[in-house]
């Protein structure tokens, strides 16, 4: 017992020790007492102050931080809201276009791109179970978009026209001049028309629709002449085609089940 003693007695007279002095600071009355309460009031007021001041910082923060998330919420609300008036604007133009048409169309949807490369492809939600097979034209209510390159029962892949594999066969109107047109792999959003005559009544704006082929009606859309030119010593021109589809923003597309004329019509030499 006399061990715990000497362990506590110091903390118990320190402890009797600070009672006093606040009872005496509470209870005295004497003018340097007083001052001593008043200075010490100040004391705890600024301490008090400090402390307010950095909580309503962080609640600032705090409050700073809601107000950016919600103005992400809302950002991304109104940027849902602006795809579905453009995915609607488009649904409604191939609407359109599928009761202008008397072809054998099948809407699909484009769900993945790889718009990278030389070989730019798109990947459809359309099979086999559709009735899409191999080599079949791709459109959208603006023009050629592509064509079949892969079908399995639910998906297709499609080489579109920015793809420097990809071929067909274009006229220019109206002055009916036919050459071919591709993607030359350099300048992305242009294609080019090749082995048209150099001295064919072409010019900038003129329409190019598809020629005669087994892919692709004729007349079907393609885009506008951009640029002709003249390569030195060369028979044909360079004519430069900006097509009226765009790679980039495609969302949906039709895939036409029919077959050109041209391509069922046997060829006996």
């Amino acid at each position: 017992m006399t061990r715990i003693w000497e362990r506590i007695r110091d903390w118990v007279l320190l402890g009797s020790l600070l009672m006093v002095s606040v009872v005496t600071l509470l209870t005295a009355n004497d003018p340097m007492f007083r001052g001593l309460r008043a200075r010490s009031l100040e004391a705890t007021s600024a301490v008090e102050t400090l402390f307010a001041g950095i909580g309503r910082y962080f609640r600032a923060l705090e409050e700073n931080e809601a107000l950016r998330e919600r103005n992400v919420l809302l950002n991304n609300e109104v940027a849902q809201m602006r795809e579905a008036i453009v995915e609607n604007r488009e649904l409604e133009d191939m609407l359109g276009l599928r009761d202008t048409v008397s072809t054998d169309l099948v809407a699909a949807r484009v769900i993945s791109k790889d718009i990278t490369r030389e070989r730019n492809l798109i990947v459809l939600d359309v099979g086999r179970r559709d009735g899409i097979e191999e080599g079949m034209a791709v459109v959208d209510e603006r023009g050629i978009v592509g064509k079949t390159l892969l079908v399995t029962e639910r998906f297709t892949q499609v080489m579109t026209f920015q793809n420097t594999d990809f071929y067909v066969p274009a006229r220019i109107l109206p002055s009916g001049s036919d050459g071919m047109i591709r993607w030359d792999g350099e300048r992305f959003g242009t294609l080019l028309m090749e082995l048209v005559e150099r001295t064919a009544p072409v010019r900038v704006g003129d329409q190019v629709v598809a020629g005669p082929s087994d892919i692709f009606h004729s007349s079907t859309p393609i885009g506008v002449i951009d640029t002709v030119m003249v390569p030195p010593g060369a028979p044909t021109l360079a004519i430069y085609v900006r097509p009226f589809s765009r790679i980039d923003d495609l969302t949906h597309v039709f895939v036409d089940r029919s077959r050109p004329v041209s391509s069922q019509i046997p060829f006996n030499p």
